[in-house]
């Protein structure tokens, strides 16, 4: 199996592999040729010693990711935030960006892709040999309890959750409480991010003064358990207690529903919706994602991206 060994990830001698590669399906001439190329190379490398499948997004399930040894992603960063949710903490995940913008402008900039066509073969070969680095990513959650006691929680989120009124044209209406904090807000939703998210939604929800500012308070304390909390559109009335509308925080949050119909959405993908009275409760305590990267650690690739802003 695939297995963690002094921060890094590798593979027992002799032992037969599951391998999962994921793909998307976007018929451009730059990923399919790409696919070909990736397809011959993990060939060659894996051999017979290897089980590799091979399976498109659009019609990938929940169960093809089970008892999988590694999990390759090959497109963009929207494919893998995407499949994350199906991927536990146990399995290794490795990004390969189908088109980066390092090679076209109109490209993908990756950020959780570390490898790329470029530099595929060497870098599964150091993810056999025990060689790729090991991120550990956070992940947010948010439990929903429904006025008939039901109780179920959301896939867990890499970047960031979003809970708001399905009616994007009416405010979202809700409690709002932290610790021993409460208060009701109207706002345009609550969105939620991990400290490696920030880039993706956050960064861009908030004016740049506002961003720096929490982002500043995010540095004084890196702990994996904080998350980024931000009301979106609310009226200055609103603000005067900034705990309530932008926060780095640890405290699980919790909003009671004063929508007729609302919905929490991780990574932009999937819906959950709950209606009036629902309690939703978010917090950073989903199982980690165990991403591999080649060159550098995220942490150090999201500093590098905060420099060239």
């Amino acid at each position: 199996m695939v297995f963690l060994n002094e921060g890094h990830v590798h593979g027992d001698e002799g032992r037969r592999l599951n391998i999962l590669v994921v793909f998307k399906k976007n018929f451009e001439e730059v990923h399919d040729e790409g696919l070909m190329a990736l397809k011959a190379i993990l060939h060659n490398a894996a051999s017979d010693h290897h089980q590799v499948d091979y399976k498109p997004r659009e019609h990938v399930r929940r169960a093809d990711f089970i008892a999988r040894d590694l999990v390759i992603v090959f497109g963009g960063d929207g494919t893998l935030t995407s499949l994350s949710h199906n991927i536990d903490a146990a399995t290794p995940v490795m990004g390969v960006n189908s088109h980066p913008r390092t090679d076209d402008p109109e490209g993908s900039y990756g950020f959780y892709m570390d490898s790329s066509m470029a530099t595929f073969q060497e870098d599964v070969q150091a993810v056999f040999a025990g060689k790729a680095i090991v991120n550990e990513l956070p992940r947010l959650q948010a439990t929903i309890e429904t006025t008939s006691g039901n109780r179920f929680t959301t896939d867990p989120a890499l970047n960031d959750l979003l809970i708001a009124n399905t009616h994007q044209y009416a405010p979202s209406k809700y409690h709002l409480r932290r610790g021993t904090q409460q208060t009701h807000q109207q706002s345009s939703g609550l969105l939620f991010s991990t400290w490696f998210g920030q880039g993706a939604w956050l960064r861009n929800a908030m004016s740049h003064e506002d961003f720096e500012h929490l982002k500043v308070e995010a540095s004084r304390n890196r702990d994996p358990q904080h998350y980024f909390v931000y009301a979106r559109d609310l009226s200055p009335e609103q603000r005067r207690h900034e705990w309530a509308w932008m926060d780095w925080t640890h405290e699980e949050t919790t909003i009671t529903s004063d929508m007729h119909r609302g919905y929490v959405v991780p990574d932009g993908w999937d819906e959950v919706h709950f209606n009036r009275g629902a309690t939703i409760t978010v917090n950073a305590d989903a199982p980690k994602l165990m991403l591999l990267t080649f060159r550098t650690t995220i942490e150090a690739k999201l500093e590098s991206s905060f420099n060239s802003v």
